[in-house]
């Protein structure tokens, strides 16, 4: 028994999470915040985090990973590589069922955390209606029903309490087989429909065909990491459930597993070419949650929408670039929603000012940015800037709608700020931040404050040229550093305090090509592709190294790549060795 060859990229399971489009739950050893276990774990994202099972094999075995099957070769063996063919192999049938089989090597699933309160832990029992195994997760909330195709099964811990090994261990034969589903409190048995070597092939084809939808434009030679980048996005998607009422790609199905309110709009940009609906609901997803005074959630998931904190007004920016690629759905609903959204910001400036101010870094995206070194409230340049484009979104939207009035008076008030801007924070050579309770300005090494490039051409041409200028310096050989290198503050793993991130670099990358500066724009687009090529879709990346830091599945790193990679490719543009 060999696992029959399916397309699609190999990746290491450390890095990236085995799991499937709509699935709530993937297999991966990475178990939570930066841990990593020995084997890998049943990993649930309902309620939270949370590993539920762990899978470890009867002898020692190696994994390999491709997006519809995952597999522990013993003995290096399995398939064609002169191995002794001992093997286990695991791929989704459908978003909440995994089924597994082995030849001749065995599997224990055990619960991750043996302990088991009135409150904590996963209890095990035997079904006695179809003789199915089922754990019980008190964290997810769930049931995860083990049902024996082939084999022969040892059960530990059936019904226990308390502190006790609860486990299923499927015995080493030449042929065996499981089905394991994650659901609420009941269900019908589960049957057989489909043979295991055809599950692998139907969700083969699936990823394929999203692949083909979203990078149908991929050249080996020019993104040869698109196809990668595609099954993060593909793998990193829930269905609806919880508070999350359309399906949702969450920024991993590691621990940073919610949907925050601007990286959201990397993810619909990256797929809306191919998958138009998909994006949309990537874009509207926060719009579910805005509140009473227009503001939007800082993030969404499952069981938890958080106000205390926003995220930057990129919205306007993204929606413009949404609608390059197709028509707006419910235009007076987005019109309205993005409206209340930017008021949201115009009507909390402090009196007498005429700029928007953050409370926070977080607030800003950039949570520790040096911007915010002296003072947390402030007015940076970067949140006047993302108005500035979003009312003038709004005035094409308005225009679109017929309501001409409406769009001659976002314009003007688009150019009020944009002038209030150039007025109160560029100093003649810079873009500098003003601390609201005095009144002071301040300026710091930090990327951030050169973010109003993202006008490109709204600004005057000695304005965006000494921007670029400024983003020049802050460029290493992986692409532009969210401190300046030679900064006092700056820091490998500093978060934005020196690391690479994918939304600063697009969003300057964009600004600096509709400010005409096309040469620097190529050449971070190149140097980022390249980084991503090179160092996987990690959160961020070390500035001087390239080496991919803290979580190594994120999604809007994945969709900056395939955007600029779709540009590039259409541009013509050569790999860069």
């Amino acid at each position: 028994m060999s696992s029959p060859s399916t397309p699609g990229p190999r990746f290491d399971i450390r890095q990236i999470p085995f799991s499937h489009f709509g699935s709530w739950f993937a297999l991966s050893p990475v178990t939570g915040n930066a841990r990593y276990a020995d084997d890998v774990h049943l990993v649930s994202h309902q309620q939270g985090m949370h590993a539920v099972l762990s899978l470890h094999p009867t002898a020692e075995s190696r994994i390999e990973a491709t997006p519809a099957c995952l597999s522990w070769l013993a003995a290096d063996g399995g398939g064609g590589g002169g191995g002794d063919g001992r093997r286990i192999d695991a791929a989704y049938e459908s978003p909440d069922t995994l089924r597994l089989r082995g030849n001749s090597l065995g599997l224990e699933l055990a619960v991750a955390a043996p302990a088991l309160t009135p409150f904590t832990g996963t209890y095990l029992y035997r079904d006695p209606v179809d003789g199915s195994f089922v754990f019980t997760s008190y964290e997810t909330g769930r049931r995860y029903r083990v049902t024996v195709l082939a084999g022969h099964v040892t059960v530990e811990g059936d019904q226990a309490l308390g502190a006790s090994a609860r486990s299923l261990t499927i015995e080493p034969s030449p042929t065996w087989e499981i089905a394991v589903e994650e659901y609420r409190a009941g269900r019908a048995p589960y049957a057989v429909t489909d043979s295991f070597d055809e599950v692998e092939r139907r969700a083969a084809r699936a990823f394929a065909e999203f692949a083909d939808r979203v990078a149908r434009w991929r050249d080996v030679r020019t993104a040869p990491a698109a196809e990668l980048a595609a099954y993060v996005l593909w793998s990193a998607t829930v269905g609806p459930a919880g508070f999350l009422p359309r399906p949702a790609v969450l920024m991993s199905k590691h621990w940073m597993d919610k949907v925050w309110s601007w990286d959201h709009c990397f993810n619909a940009l990256a797929v809306v070419a191919g998958e138009p609906e998909l994006a949309w609901h990537q874009f509207l997803l926060p719009f579910d949650h805005q509140d009473e005074t227009g503001a939007l959630p800082d993030s969404v998931t499952h069981s938890e929408v958080l106000y205390n904190y926003v995220k930057p007004p990129i919205h306007g920016w993204t929606l413009d670039r949404l609608s390059q690629h197709t028509g707006i759905p419910d235009t007076k609903d987005v019109y309205e929603s993005l409206e209340r959204w930017t008021e949201y910001w115009l009507d909390r400036r402090a009196p007498g000012s005429p700029l928007p101010h953050y409370h926070h870094g977080n607030d800003s995206g950039w949570d520790n940015a040096t911007t915010f070194d002296e003072a947390r409230i402030v007015e940076s340049a970067d949140l006047s800037a993302f108005l500035v484009l979003q009312m003038h979104t709004l005035a094409a939207l308005a225009a679109e709608l017929g309501d001409p009035q409406r769009a001659a008076r976002w314009t003007v008030r688009a150019d009020e700020l944009l002038d209030a801007l150039l007025e109160t924070l560029w100093t003649g050579e810079r873009f500098a931040a003003r601390i609201v309770e005095t009144g002071e300005l301040r300026t710091s090494g930090s990327l951030l404050d050169t973010m109003p490039i993202v006008l490109g051409d709204h600004l005057p041409e000695a304005v965006h040229s000494k921007l670029a200028a400024r983003i020049a310096e802050h460029l290493t050989e992986h692409g532009p550093a969210t401190e300046h290198p030679d900064s006092p503050a700056y820091a490998a793993d500093g978060y934005w305090r020196g690391p690479i991130w994918a939304p600063s670099t697009m969003l300057i990358e964009d600004g600096l090509r509709r400010a005409g500066h096309t040469e620097l724009a190529d050449t971070i687009s190149r140097r980022f592709r390249l980084l991503c090529e090179t160092s996987g879709f990690a959160e961020n990346f070390d500035a001087h190294t390239g080496a991919g830091q803290r979580d190594r599945a994120y999604t809007w790193t994945a969709s900056t790549y395939l955007i600029l990679a779709r540009a590039a490719v259409k541009a013509g543009a050569t790999r860069t060795p």
